[in-house]
């Protein structure tokens, strides 16, 4: 899961009491919590299904050496927490560890029996919940699964990204199962992996999906009257050149580079509208993190 900038931007050198105990990050913390509970104690644990990360480790050594899962869980993450007191900040490291000790409290005393035995079920709903809890918690600044901690530590020390580290760190996991469990039980746990990934993705990236997207056209002024004047868009417009092509490379014009904050939903009507004005358009799109300010996150009047 991407969460390298997600954990810097929700870290703080010192404790940020203002922000520790704001109503917003205890209802994430809480509700996310409770969802990771449901996941663990009415879908993976009594079917023996990982995820990754400190929780897929627990399960596997739980089951090994028969240590309670919880126990396992808040040892295996302490020295990721550490990593994060150091690498990203108090305010992280103390929210990270709440939300832990919250959820093996709970676990302990409450007990939610097996929901359902179908193993595709088990797999969806127990990676869709443990994702939803996961992504929460990423929302309200803090983590459940130290692993993605290690990530962005080691990126520092090697040429593998975030991504590549995490990805590498499962599969061993996903081995390590397939011989204590049964290549089955992996198989699910994989699902399990994947559904949680695109949830906790979703829940702290969004919906929308908000895109940057970019327009070189020769009508630049038609252009721009369109996506701000009928779809109710903001613009940047950026001084550029065209042409320089390979049978005329010294022919060349210069044009407004008009770049606009849109949604998935928005973008193919955009498009549209502007080949009616000028069939050889040019578009780029790039996926962008988060938006703020402006009226960039206003949705099109036309939708």
């Amino acid at each position: 899961m991407e969460s390298k900038n997600r954990l810097q931007e929700n870290g703080h050198k010192s404790i940020d009491w203002g922000s520790l105990i704001s109503i917003q990050s205890i209802l994430y913390s809480i509700l996310g919590v409770f969802s990771a509970m449901i996941a663990l104690e009415g879908f993976m644990l009594p079917n023996h299904f990982l995820d990754g990360g400190v929780t897929g480790i627990s399960i596997l050594v739980e089951e090994i050496l028969q240590v309670p899962f919880t126990y396992l869980l808040v040892v295996f993450n302490l020295p990721f927490l550490y990593l994060g007191y150091r690498r990203i900040g108090k305010t992280f490291a103390f929210r990270a560890l709440l939300s832990i000790l919250m959820l093996t409290v709970l676990m302990h005393f409450i007990e939610i029996p097996a929901v359902t035995e179908d193993k595709v079920l088990i797999a969806v709903f127990g990676g869709f919940l443990i994702g939803l809890g996961i992504g929460l918690v990423i929302k309200a600044g803090g983590v459940l699964d130290g692993i993605e901690i290690m990530a962005l530590y080691t990126t520092r020390k090697s040429a593998f990204s975030t991504a590549e580290i995490i990805i590498a760190f499962n599969a061993l996991i996903f081995l390590s199962a397939a011989f204590v469990f049964d290549i089955e039980t992996a198989m699910y746990s994989f699902l399990v992996y994947f559904t949680a990934a695109r949830t906790t993705d979703y829940v702290v990236d969004g919906f929308e999906e908000f895109t940057a997207l970019t327009i070189i056209s020769g009508e630049c002024e038609e252009v721009k009257s369109l996506i701000v004047n009928e779809f109710g868009k903001a613009i940047t417009v950026y001084k550029g050149e065209r042409g320089y092509l390979p049978n005329s490379f010294k022919v060349k014009h210069d044009c407004d580079i008009v770049m606009t904050i849109v949604t998935r939903l928005e973008i193919h009507r955009i498009k549209e509208a502007t080949l009616q004005i000028d069939p050889n358009a040019f578009f780029f799109v790039q996926r962008i993190k988060e938006v703020k300010g402006g009226i960039g996150k206003h949705t099109s009047k036309n939708l």
